[in-house]
C-alpha cells in the first residue's frame, strides 16, 4: 500500500491521528495507545516522566500545551475569560509512525462554513493599541502583541484542509490534529524549541511584510534592515529569547547562530534570527518549559510584565493560540513549535487567532491589517 493510501485508510478509519512536518516531508502519528489530558495539576508530572534511554521512534508523546496551561505553569493565574472549554493541553502515545511526502494529494473541497466574524473592528482595537501605546511610553512594556480572533460556524474535513494548506502555504512547523471532538489545522512557521542531548536552539521569528509584484526575498532583507521599527522589534525579542535560553544554559553557550535572515511564505516574509545554547546538568523538562514557554516573540516583552497586561485585557482564552505544540521523546529530546497560524475547530466553530507586536513606533492601522494578513492564508481555506 502507497503512503497516501495509508493516510486515507487511516483518516477513513476514524481513529484519532497527527501529521507533523519533517525535514524530508510529514510524519504521520496515529493507532495511539494513551491519550493524555493536561491540567495545571498533572502538567509536573507529566513532563517529569522517567523514560527508558533506548528508543524507538514511536517513544515519545506528541500534542500541545495550551495558553491558559502554560500560563498557570510559570504561576500567571488568568482572569476569568469567555472560553471555549477545550482541553488546556492533549498528548498522545503513538504506536505507528508513517513518513510521507510533503504531497498529501488529498483534496475534497468538503465544507460547511458561514461568513467569519472578527471579534475586534477596526475601533475597538486601535482604542486598545492606543492604551497600551501609554504602557509602552510609561515603560510598562516594551513590546505587546494584541490578539484578534476571527471566527465562523462551520463543519470541516482537517485532511481536507491540511492537505490543500501543505501545497499553498508549507511551513517547517505546520501540523494537524484530528480526533474525535476536534481538530487543529496549522501552518505555523516557528521553532520554538529543538533540543537534542544537551543541544537546545530557538528560532524567534519578528518582522512581517506584505508580498507584492515587486517585493521579492532580497528587497524585504534591505526593507527590514532599513525600517527602525522592524528592527527594534526583531532585535527585543532576539535578547528576550536568548535570556530565556540563558536561564537553562551554560555560561556563555547562548549565541546567535543565524542573524536576521528572510522565510518566504503566501503572502508574506518574515524577519528571523537562530539562537543556540548548550544546556546545564541537572536542568529537566520542566525547567526547559517553564523558561522558553510561552514564546516571547508573540507575546511581547518583558515576558511577564506583559503577559500579564494582555490577560487583564483579552475578555476571551486564547485557547491553543500562543501555546505550542511538539513531541518530547523518552530520552529527552524534544522539539516545539509556536501554535499560530492555526486553525482550531471545536463545537462546530472554527477560530482563527493572529497577533501583530505594538512598540512606541508602531501604526495601530498597519498593525490591523498586518493580523489580517496573517489570517489571510487560513481564511482562504473556506472559499
Amino acid at each position: 500500500m502507497n503512503k497516501s493510501n495509508q493516510l486515507l485508510k487511516v483518516d477513513q478509519s476514524g481513529k484519532p491521528f497527527i501529521i507533523y512536518k519533517s525535514q524530508t516531508g510529514f510524519d504521520l502519528y496515529t493507532n495511539f495507545s494513551k491519550k493524555i489530558i493536561l491540567n495545571n495539576k498533572n502538567i509536573k508530572s507529566f513532563l517529569n516522566k522517567k523514560n527508558k534511554k533506548k528508543i524507538k521512534n514511536t517513544d515519545l508523546y506528541i500534542g500541545f500545551f495550551g495558553y491558559e496551561l502554560l500560563n498557570n505553569l510559570i504561576d500567571i493565574k488568568l482572569p476569568k475569560q469567555k472560553s471555549l472549554n477545550l482541553p488546556k493541553g492533549i498528548f498522545y502515545k503513538p504506536e505507528k509512525k508513517i513518513k510521507l511526502s510533503n504531497n498529501l494529494n488529498y483534496f475534497e473541497k468538503n465544507f460547511v462554513s458561514g461568513s467569519f466574524e472578527i471579534n475586534l473592528n477596526k475601533k475597538k482595537y486601535t482604542k486598545i493599541f492606543n492604551k497600551f501605546k501609554k504602557k509602552i511610553k510609561s515603560g510598562e512594556t516594551y513590546q505587546i502583541k494584541i490578539c484578534t480572533k476571527y471566527k465562523t460556524n462551520s463543519k470541516i474535513d482537517p485532511l481536507d484542509f491540511f492537505s490543500r494548506l501543505s501545497k499553498t502555504n508549507l511551513a517547517p512547523e505546520a501540523f494537524m490534529i484530528k480526533d474525535n471532538n476536534y481538530s487543529i489545522i496549522s501552518c505555523s512557521p516557528e521553532n520554538l524549541i529543538t533540543k537534542k542531548g544537551s543541544e537546545i536552539s530557538t528560532k524567534p521569528i519578528a518582522g512581517t511584510v506584505k508580498k507584492t509584484k515587486n517585493l521579492n526575498k532580497s528587497k524585504a532583507l534591505n526593507y527590514f534592515r532599513k525600517n527602525l521599527k522592524e528592527t527594534k522589534e526583531h532585535n527585543m525579542i532576539v535578547d528576550m529569547e536568548r535570556n530565556d535560553l540563558s536561564r537553562i544554559c551554560k555560561i556563555g553557550s547562548v549565541r546567535l547562530s543565524r542573524q536576521k535572515i528572510v522565510e518566504e511564505y503566501k503572502d508574506l516574509f518574515h524577519y528571523v534570527s537562530l539562537i543556540k545554547g548548550k544546556l546545564r546538568k541537572n536542568i529537566n523538562n520542566v525547567d526547559i518549559i517553564k523558561a522558553m514557554m510561552p514564546g516571547g516573540s508573540v507575546i511581547g516583552c518583558p515576558k511577564i510584565n506583559t503577559l500579564n497586561l494582555l490577560n487583564n485585557q483579552e475578555k476571551e482564552n486564547r485557547n491553543i493560540y500562543t501555546g505550542s505544540f511538539g513531541y518530547i521523546k523518552f530520552n529527552g529530546d524534544m522539539r516545539f513549535n509556536i501554535i499560530i497560524r492555526s486553525i482550531l475547530n471545536f463545537k462546530n466553530m472554527s477560530e482563527i487567532s493572529v497577533a501583530s507586536g505594538v512598540v512606541v513606533d508602531s501604526n495601530a492601522n498597519h498593525e490591523f491589517n498586518e493580523n489580517f494578513l496573517k489570517a489571510k492564508a487560513l481564511i482562504d481555506l473556506f472559499k
